[in-house]
């Protein structure tokens, strides 16, 4: 279960469509249960929609003036409600649908066990209730972002606005506290959660994310360009840390000939447009948008390097992307990126534009070091990050889960 499922960009849907097509590879039956934007997923996968609102696909103006007839339920009251207050509850909402469906459809009483996709819902709570053992994958703490956040704001009015929106993570927390098994995708992000949620210890497993490297694998069909940056911003928020590579491609640009890429969702606040333009970078900053698997593969196959500048991340798909597709990567020490990258890849500080600037120069001007990385990248991909071993692994919690609530009800 997730509570929104983006097809290309974003951890929660790549997540989604790549463990539930290993878990049907492997024999198992999988229903995907899902808010909008929904995942796409592979035959032989059941896709159960649950529509919300779907509030912020629209543009701000539009999101409080909805047809009376909508609120129609609890939940879309809440959703609706929390939008016009500023409050983040996509994932409280989803709780409240999922919980409904399945308390209202005899196929639960099917499932050996319920995947909960990090909603961590007081639904969920209820879910369990049901009697089906209750997984939860944590894939970082939400109150890291929230924190980042906070840091990076401008003025009281907006920390009081991003301590609104991110209020639901006290909602996890809470929840969080009577579930019993959990996954994440990191060493960095377990201690991080058992530090954060105070969970035992031996409740959360450290299950590596995969990647497709039948899909993920450089392009034969377009060479690879000079001088040419590529960066993935899932999220433009501060946690990314786009603002200090923007700097940096800033002050390359006087010495020699750059280009950035970015892929990624473009923000309607139009903050990171007007970094790129204040910094007089326009002319050589490309924004995608949001881009299909195969045109990403094209992206990775074209780039001289992937820089993932980000200040936290619970993994970094797009780094172990980017190296399977073998391009080098520079990346900071930030969250798990260390794990991911290891010694295939260039590590610098985070929110550090000096140490950006001497990374991608030293790097744009040594050819062999870059073939070199990417070489090394693409063999540790495949050695790590195995979406068929994710599965195996992710099945062994379940059973123990399924085993745990077996013999709590043989006492």
């Amino acid at each position: 279960m997730s509570y929104r499922c983006y097809r290309y960009s974003g951890g929660q849907g790549i997540y989604v469509r790549y463990l539930s097509r290993s878990l049907h590879n492997l024999g198992h039956e999988v229903d995907v249960i899902s808010g909008p934007p929904y995942p796409e997923l592979d035959d032989g996968v059941k896709l159960i929609k649950l529509p919300s609102l779907d509030l912020y696909s629209l543009p701000q103006t539009q999101r409080f003036f909805i047809s009376p007839r909508e609120l129609n339920s609890l939940p879309n009251i809440v959703e609706w409600l929390g939008v016009c207050c500023g409050f983040f509850t996509e994932p409280s909402t989803f709780g409240m649908r999922a919980y409904s469906f399945l308390q209202n459809n005899n196929r639960y009483k099917k499932y050996d066990v319920i995947h909960d996709n990090q909603s961590l819902s007081y639904g969920i709570l209820k879910i369990k209730g049901l009697g089906t053992p209750v997984v939860t994958t944590i894939h970082h703490p939400i109150p890291i972002d929230r924190d980042l956040a906070i840091k990076a704001a401008k003025s009281l009015w907006q920390r009081m606005g991003i301590r609104r929106w991110y209020a639901f993570a006290n909602m996890q927390l809470k929840v969080a506290k009577r579930l019993s098994h959990f996954i994440t995708g990191s060493q960095n992000s377990y201690r991080q959660i058992i530090e954060i949620f105070k969970l035992p210890k031996d409740s959360l497993e450290v299950i590596y994310d995969g990647v497709d490297s039948s899909v993920f694998t450089q392009s034969s069909d377009v060479r690879r360009l000079e001088n040419r940056l590529l960066v993935i911003n899932s999220g433009d928020t501060p946690l990314k840390g786009l603002k200090f590579l923007l700097e940096a491609v800033a002050a390359l640009r006087s010495e020699r000939k750059i280009d950035l890429v970015i892929v990624g969702k473009q923000m309607k606040n139009g903050y990171t447009q007007g970094l790129i333009e204040g910094l007089g970078i326009a002319d050589c900053v490309t924004h995608m948008g949001q881009v299909d698997t195969a045109e990403l593969v094209r992206q990775y196959s074209m780039a001289t390097m992937v820089v993932v500048p980000s200040v936290y991340e619970g993994f970094g798909l797009p780094a172990a992307e980017a190296m399977s597709c073998n391009t080098p990567v520079i990346s900071t020490t930030a969250g798990a990126l260390p794990e991911i990258v290891g010694d295939a890849g260039i590590l610098i500080p985070p929110a550090n534009t000096r140490a950006l600037v001497a990374a991608i120069a030293n790097l744009l001007d040594n050819q062999d070091n870059r073939r070199h990385l990417g070489e090394m990248g693409c063999r540790r991909v495949r050695q790590m990050f195995n979406w068929e071993n994710t599965a195996k692994h992710t099945i062994d919690v379940y059973r123990e889960a399924v085993e745990c609530q077996s013999a709590l009800r043989a006492q």
